[in-house]
Order: C-alpha cells, then sequence, then structure tokens
C-alpha cells in the first residue's frame, strides 16, 4: 500500500485515485525471494561503503577489497532475484553464501581478536543460506511444470481458421456498425486541414 500511496504524487487532478489493493499474487516463496532480494540490496550497499569497518570488525583488515567485491555481487545478484529469474538470483546468492562462509572460516583462528565477531557473523551466515536454500526449492516447485508438460506453440498462427481461410477477410464487405460511419474519408479530412 506504500507504493500505492506514493504513486499519488504523480496523479494528474482528473485521475481516479486508488483506494485499496487486492490480494498479492505472489506465493510465499516468491516473498521470501523478494525480501532476500531487498536484503541483498542493503547488505552488498553496506559492504561497498563500509567495507573497512566490517573488515576490521571480522579481523580480516587486509581483505577491504574482497569484502568491497563481495557487495557488488551481492548486488548483481539482487537483480535477478528481484525479477522473474528469482531462481537464478538464488542460486547466485548460494554460492555468494558458500563464498562468506569460506572468507569467515579464515577469520576463525585462535589468534584473531575479533574472533567472536567472526563466529557470530558465521551463524548468521549460516541463517541466511538456510533462508535462501529454502527460497531456492520454493520457488522451483512454485513455478515447475508438470512432467510431460512440454508446450509448444511453433504451429499456432494467432489465426483460428488459419492463415489461409483468413486471407481476404478484412476485404469483404461486412455490415459497417453505424457510428463507425463517417461522411467523407481520411485523405479529404487531411486536404481540409492542410489548406
Amino acid at each position: 500500500m506504500l507504493l500505492t500511496n506514493l504513486s499519488g504524487i504523480a496523479r494528474s487532478p482528473g485521475d481516479p485515485r486508488v483506494e485499496r489493493t487486492g490480494p498479492s499474487s505472489l506465493k510465499g516463496a516468491d516473498q521470501l525471494a523478494r525480501a532476500l532480494g531487498w536484503f541483498s540490496v542493503a547488505l552488498g550497499i553496506a559492504e561497498l561503503v563500509a567495507a573497512g569497518p566490517i573488515a576490521r570488525s571480522l579481523g580480516l583488515g587486509h581483505k577491504e577489497g574482497l569484502i568491497r567485491a563481495y557487495g557488488a555481487r551481492e548486488l548483481a545478484s539482487a537483480v535477478p532475484t528481484l525479477s522473474v529469474d528469482k531462481t537464478v538470483g538464488l542460486g547466485a546468492r548460494i554460492a555468494g553464501d558458500l563464498l562468506d562462509l569460506a572468507t569467515l572460516a579464515s577469520a576463525l583462528h585462535p589468534g584473531n581478536p575479533k574472533r567472536d565477531n567472526a563466529a557470530i557473523a558465521t551463524a548468521l551466515v549460516l541463517g541466511i543460506t538456510v533462508l535462501d536454500l529454502l527460497a531456492y526449492e520454493g520457488v522451483k516447485a512454485v513455478h515447475r511444470r508438470a512432467p510431460g508438460d512440454n508446450r509448444r506453440y511453433s504451429d499456432r498462427s494467432g489465426l483460428p481458421r488459419g492463415a489461409q481461410a483468413s486471407r481476404g477477410l478484412a476485404r469483404q464487405d461486412f455490415e459497417t456498425p453505424p457510428d463507425y460511419r463517417a461522411p467523407g474519408t481520411v485523405a479529404e479530412g487531411l486536404r481540409v486541414v492542410a489548406s
């Protein structure tokens, strides 16, 4: 409803106002994927903007460039996750989660003074990975075609009686409704306007 209310800003005075919206057609898996996509946007921006503080808080001060690259990856995976290709985006998120876990594993050594922070971050990434896996499987299940449902439309032309039977139908003299009849022709009207 927030976007509906915001769209009122651009309304012209005579446009109808949206009073309420109907139920969403998105299934639970689609909604989870959308939430994860927006989470990717937020995390990606944070990793790009604050790579230094994030790296230092995890004891990975020498990996700021890598964290920025991970931020770009998060933003790149957010685009398909928020689009109709949710499975592509979620698959990219899962692969990214594995990279994040591998990077965080290097911060879990006993000599890291920020090891506790790295352990908390690892637990959070594991939780997000579980959500990514659930969303991936859920979206695949919701949008899966039944086995043997190999629809092919190459034999269709859009003409119910076929192309040959439809040839010339527009030239036949059908009864034109009275409200479609107008005096003169378009060419005559253009000549009048031009003079």
